[in-house]
C-alpha cells in the first residue's frame, strides 16, 4: 500500500468520522428530549467503529513517519471537537495527497 493511498483512505475515514460525530446533534436531543433512543444506538455504533478505523490509520501514519508526534497528537485532540476532522483535512491532509 502507498503512502498516498493511505493519507486518501485517512482523509476519507476523517470525513466520515467528522459526519458521524456532528450527527450526535441530532440524535442526542432525540435521545434525552424525546425519548427515542434507538437512533443514537446505532449512531454510536457507527461512529465508535470509524473513530477506531481513524486513530488505527492515524497510528499507522505517523509511526511510518509520514508527519511528526506533534501533529498526530493535533490530529487526534482535533477528533474530539466538533468540525476538527473537517479542519485538519482542509489545512493539513490536503497538502500532503
Amino acid at each position: 500500500m502507498t503512502e498516498r493511498i493511505t493519507i486518501k483512505q485517512f482523509r476519507w475515514i476523517a470525513l466520515i468520522e467528522g459526519v458521524s460525530y456532528i450527527s450526535f446533534a441530532i440524535t442526542m436531543p432525540l435521545k434525552y428530549i424525546y425519548e427515542i433512543p434507538e437512533p443514537n444506538y446505532v449512531v454510536g455504533m457507527i461512529h465508535g467503529v470509524v473513530f477506531i478505523l481513524f486513530c488505527f490509520w492515524l497510528l499507522v501514519l505517523t509511526l511510518r513517519k509520514t508527519w511528526s508526534w506533534s501533529k498526530g497528537v493535533l490530529f487526534f485532540i482535533a477528533s474530539f471537537i466538533p468540525f476538527g476532522t473537517f479542519y485538519i483535512d482542509a489545512k493539513y491532509l490536503k497538502k500532503i495527497q
